[in-house]
């Protein structure tokens, strides 16, 4: 049995299914960035094929394939769908993991919501404007926050500060 044959049957018992905490038909709160909604065929246009899998069908790239993982530049990571920015270089840091990391976000950039493909539950986050996937976070990263913000390299864009 493949890994869709396991995914289609615990689906039948609601296994599968991804359990939402934020959604997007909560009111748009006083600051929050004005919500991006493109048809599928206009984010196909618009991202690259990789880009389009991660952030619109929440795939996950391969550990050790983003350039970004390298990047130690003063400087913010933007939503790779919206341009929003999400993160300081400031909260950057080496996980091991193989996936640009992060302990703490910029205020009001993240949605969470809890997904279970994986059976075990577990928080994924989004893009606050397009909803793109982002990555998952987890309860293992350093201080401040404790947090590690696992993120998918293609689902960002590293914009360096002015010198």
């Amino acid at each position: 049995m493949n890994r869709r044959q396991i995914m289609s049957l615990f689906s039948l018992f609601g296994l599968g299914a991804k359990a939402t905490t934020a959604t997007a038909a909560a009111p748009v709160a006083a600051g929050a960035p004005t919500p991006l909604r493109l048809s599928e065929a206009e984010w196909k246009q618009r991202l690259s094929p990789a880009a389009f899998q991660v952030l619109r069908q929440e795939g996950t790239e391969r550990a050790g394939s983003s350039p970004l993982n390298a990047e130690k530049r003063k400087g913010l990571f933007h939503c790779a769908g919206c341009d929003l920015p999400l993160f300081s270089s400031d909260a950057k840091y080496e996980s091991g993991t193989g996936w640009p990391s992060f302990h703490t976000p910029l205020p009001g950039a993240l949605g969470t919501k809890t997904d279970f493909k994986l059976i075990l539950p577990r928080t994924e986050y989004h893009c606050a404007r397009c909803e793109g996937h982002q990555g998952h976070v987890f309860d293992d990263g350093p201080r401040p926050s404790g947090k590690r913000y696992c993120n998918n390299g293609v689902a960002l864009k590293f914009v360096a500060a002015a010198a």
